[in-house]
């Protein structure tokens, strides 16, 4: 079976269909993802092959150049709401408009059986539809974006899809799921499950990990993402680390890039910076994780059973905190006052770290990512979808 995969450019919106990728190759089957520069380097990183489709997006810098000076996006949009949500379906019905013609173009060439993306590439819904090829889109975890995005998107789409011949943007042949039923957003529209399997990108395991640690000084790893730090966001980070004088029997690992260290500044002593690493190599052993509520950090932490304090930036983030927050695996501080108060995320790491409730919640979350279909039995499933 030929494997036709298609992501938005951004680099973490491809990494979740990772595990899906290996499990076709290691079922036989040839995958070749299809994308925009952005996302070729996590493409390689994952050790598939790639076909370039179109110019670099910058979708980073798109953000930044929204935000006035010092200002995060936080303080620029506090809460995302279902409807806000579907605004992010026009932003991708017009990127899907203009490389359309180019993915098809590759695609009669390329004759996939089986076409796989995020849920935000509407090109391969327009792709699939034409060319006659089942199309499943794959989500990213606590998912309030697909479902409205979608149908904000749709009408948008209406005289393009006039002259493909098809009568509408076609919905996904399946929508898989790998957010575990009790963490997914309530009413989000119904997928078909598949594991998380945690990966953040290739590389080295680092030397710090096989230093000798004390047994009884938990480790409490601080992360926020590939973005946050760039979109203003080294004073928040700088905020977070000093909450860690408050708790000076906590090791603190942030992962922080060379070019915002020196304007994050001395930190406590029980805070060690390190170079940005692939997260699921650094959390096992860990006893809780601070983040931006990324999904893919979001579900890397749930997968390894760690409750999360999470201080939400941008979009699905605050979905992510919220659900985490409900389901009592962790905490969610979704204003800028909170989350630029020392003290108040030294208080909350506190009980994070103290109250067993929260490590209770966060191992039956794991316990519920582990239940769910391997993405082995899900490759074989669309197998049979694709009709081979």
């Amino acid at each position: 079976m030929r494997v036709l995969m298609m992501s938005t450019p951004a680099p973490t919106h491809f990494t979740p269909l990772v595990s899906l990728a290996w499990a076709l190759r290691g079922s036989g089957h040839e995958v070749v993802v299809a994308g925009q520069p952005d996302v070729l380097g996590a493409v390689a990183s994952a050790g598939l092959n790639a076909v370039n489709v179109g110019d670099w997006f910058h979708v980073d810098d798109m953000l930044v150049a929204g935000l006035r000076e010092g200002e995060r996006p936080l303080e620029t949009r506090p809460r995302a709401s279902l409807e806000a949500m579907g605004g992010y379906g026009r932003v991708w019905m017009t990127h899907a408009r203009y490389l359309v013609g180019r993915y098809m173009e590759f695609a009669r060439i390329y004759g996939p059986d089986l076409i796989v993306s995020d849920p935000l590439e509407y090109s391969s819904l327009l792709v699939g539809g034409v060319l006659g090829v089942p199309v499943v889109q794959q989500r990213w975890g606590v998912d309030l974006i697909s479902g409205p995005a979608r149908a904000e998107a749709r009408p948008g789409f209406g005289p393009l899809c006039e002259r493909l011949g098809l009568a509408g943007l076609p919905d996904p042949a399946v929508l898989l799921d790998p957010c575990p039923p009790g963490l997914q957003a309530p009413g989000a529209e119904p997928g078909s499950p598949i594991r998380f399997v945690p990966f953040n990108g290739n590389g080295v395991v680092p030397g710090w990990l096989r230093e000798p640690r004390s047994a009884s000084r938990p480790r409490v790893v601080v992360t926020l993402g590939s973005r946050t730090l760039a979109l203003n966001g080294v004073p928040l980070m700088r905020g977070i680390l000093r909450a860690f004088e408050e708790l000076p029997e906590v090791e603190a690992v942030a992962t922080v890039d060379e070019v915002f260290r020196e304007k994050v500044g001395p930190v406590p002593a029980n805070v060690r910076m390190v170079d940005p690493v692939p997260l699921h190599l650094v959390l096992d052993g860990c006893a809780a994780v601070v983040h931006h509520g990324g999904a893919g950090t979001t579900m890397t932490a749930g997968a390894f059973g760690l409750p999360q304090l999470v201080l939400p930036q941008l979009a699905d983030q605050f979905g992510h905190g919220d659900r985490v927050s409900e389901v009592g695996a962790g905490i969610s501080l979704d204003d800028a006052e909170s989350q630029n108060d020392s003290h108040r995320l030294a208080v909350e790491l506190r009980r994070l770290l103290a109250e067993p409730e929260f490590a209770k919640a966060a191992r039956a979350l794991a316990d519920s990512v582990r239940d769910m279909p391997a993405p082995a039995q899900v490759a074989a499933d669309l197998t049979r979808l694709a009709g081979l």
